[in-house]
C-alpha cells in the first residue's frame, strides 16, 4: 500500500516520524512535504497529496500542519477527497467508518505525537462500513 504524505513547517517533526512507523510497517510513502522548519505556504505540498490520492498513484494521504486546518480546507478543494480533520481516536475511526475518508489531517501542534502515531494506525486499519454511509458520500461531489 502506498501512502502520500504533505505537509508544512509545523509538520516536519512529525512527518518524519510518521514515515519511519508506516516504513516499519511495510508501507510505501511518497513525501511532498517540506523537510525543513522553514516557513512556507501549506497548499504548495497539501496539493501534491491530494492529486496523488485522486489519481490513485496512493491509496491515503496524511497531510500536516499547525492546526490541520490549513491542510484540510486545501485537500477538500479536491473533486475526489474526503479529508478528516481529527483531534481524537474516536473521530479517526467514525471518519473511516462512515466518511470513507481518504486523507487523515493532523493538527500537529494539538496533538502529541504519541496521539498522531495512533491517528495513522486506527486511519489505515478502519474499514469503510458502506451502506447508508455510501448513499451520503454519493452526494458530496459537486461534479
Amino acid at each position: 500500500m502506498k501512502i502520500a504524505i504533505g505537509n508544512d513547517h509545523a509538520g516536519t517533526a512529525y512527518k518524519f516520524e510518521i514515515k519511519k512507523y508506516l516504513e516499519s510497517k511495510g508501507y510505501e510513502v511518497l513525501n511532498f512535504g517540506t523537510d525543513n522548519n522553514e516557513s512556507m505556504d501549506y497548499p504548495d505540498t497539501i496539493h501534491l497529496v491530494a492529486n496523488s490520492v485522486e489519481s490513485q498513484e496512493t491509496n491515503f494521504g496524511i497531510i500536516l500542519c499547525g492546526s490541520g486546518n490549513g491542510a484540510n480546507m486545501t485537500a477538500n478543494h479536491h473533486q475526489k477527497i474526503r479529508a478528516a480533520l481529527c483531534w481524537n481516536e474516536e473521530i479517526v475511526s467514525l471518519a473511516r467508518q462512515h466518511n470513507d475518508a481518504n486523507i487523515l489531517s493532523i493538527p500537529a501542534r494539538f496533538v502529541t505525537l504519541d496521539q498522531a502515531l495512533k491517528f495513522v494506525e486506527i486511519f489505515l486499519t478502519t474499514a469503510f462500513e458502506g451502506g447508508r454511509h455510501q448513499t451520503r458520500i454519493d452526494k458530496i461531489p459537486l461534479k
